[in-house]
C-alpha cells in the first residue's frame, strides 16, 4: 500500500511558501491547494495512473500548464518570472511538474487564479470541492464535489 505524503508538511512546507513568494497566498487559497492535492493524487502518486499525461501531486496536464504560460503568464510576466524562480532551472518543465512541489502547488493556484470567481472562503470544503469540481476538474472530469469533501475530511482528521 502506498504511504502519503503528510498534509501537515505539504502545507507548511511547500504549499505555504509557494503562494507566498508569488504574492497569492490566503488562507483560503492554501487550504484550496492542499485539497486538490488531496483528492488529485492522493498526496501520493507523481503521474496519473495509466496512460493520462498528469503529472505531479496536483495532477496537472502539460497541455494545461503550457496553457498557463501562453495564456495568461505571457500577459503577465511579473507573475511568470514569479513562478519561474520556483522552477529548477535543471528540470524540464514536466520534471518540474512531477517532483518540484513548491512549483507545482504555484501552477495549482494559479490555475485557480486566472478563473475570474472569487476562492470560497477559509474552511468552507462544501465550496471549495464545487470551485475545485467546476475550475479545476472540470464538469466533464471524473471527479464528484461529494468524493473531495470526503477525502480532504479523512485527511484532515488524520493530520
Amino acid at each position: 500500500m502506498a504511504k502519503m505524503l503528510a498534509a501537515t508538511l505539504l502545507l507548511s512546507m511547500a504549499i505555504r511558501p509557494a503562494l507566498t513568494k508569488i504574492n497569492l497566498w490566503s488562507s483560503s487559497a492554501e487550504e484550496l491547494v492542499l485539497g486538490t492535492a488531496i483528492v488529485e493524487s492522493g498526496l501520493t502518486y507523481l503521474k496519473q495512473h495509466g496512460d493520462g499525461p498528469a503529472l505531479g501531486l496536483w495532477q496537472i496536464e502539460p497541455a494545461t500548464h503550457e496553457d498557463l504560460y501562453t495564456n495568461f503568464l505571457n500577459y503577465r510576466p511579473e507573475l511568470g518570472s514569479k513562478l519561474m524562480e520556483l522552477r529548477s532551472p535543471n528540470l524540464s518543465m514536466g520534471e518540474n511538474l512531477a517532483t518540484n512541489l513548491m512549483y507545482g502547488a504555484a501552477v495549482c493556484r494559479l490555475c485557480y487564479y486566472r478563473m475570474p470567481d472569487a476562492l470560497p472562503a477559509a474552511g468552507d470544503i462544501e465550496g471549495q470541492a464545487s470551485f475545485w469540481k467546476q475550475h479545476y476538474n472540470t464538469l466533464l472530469g471524473a471527479g464528484t464535489v461529494s468524493k473531495y469533501v470526503y477525502k480532504v475530511q479523512q485527511v484532515l482528521k488524520e493530520a
